[in-house]
């Protein structure tokens, strides 16, 4: 049973890293920042439902990091330091899926995001071998 939470855990690994991979590949080559904020959000949702996978959550359907972070918190509290970044980078999602709500990041916001998304990953990566 461990094994198979495993190996579902890790589809959503490999997806994480799509989205993470391609948002690195638009920052570097400047593409369009809201654009890479989505791909942000979307690898550590990933991430994050993979971990919690693991652990014998029930996949919902949920976009909020923060919610998705208070469970990976009762889990394991050192989760808590990433909840300021979680709540900013959940906004990318809402925020950018509409044209009515055309908005434009700054790069340096999202070089920190994606700085942020890196220290997420890593330490569910430290958790979960």
């Amino acid at each position: 049973m461990k094994e198979n939470r495993l190996k579902l855990a890790k589809e959503w690994f490999v997806k994480g890293d799509h989205d993470l991979t391609n948002a690195q590949l638009l920052y570097k080559n400047r593409g369009y920042t809201d654009s890479i904020a989505v791909l942000i959000q979307q690898a550590i949702e990933k991430y994050l439902k993979g971990y919690l996978i693991y652990y014998e959550w029930k996949l919902r359907k949920i976009h909020d990091l923060v919610e998705l972070l208070k469970e990976a918190i009762r889990l394991d509290e050192s989760f808590n330091k990433f909840l300021p970044a979680c709540d900013k980078i959940t906004k990318y999602y809402f925020d950018t899926r509409y044209p009515y709500s055309a908005v434009e990041y700054s790069r340096e916001e999202i070089k920190q995001s994606l700085k942020e998304a890196n220290q997420i990953i890593n330490k569910i990566k430290e958790e979960i071998k």
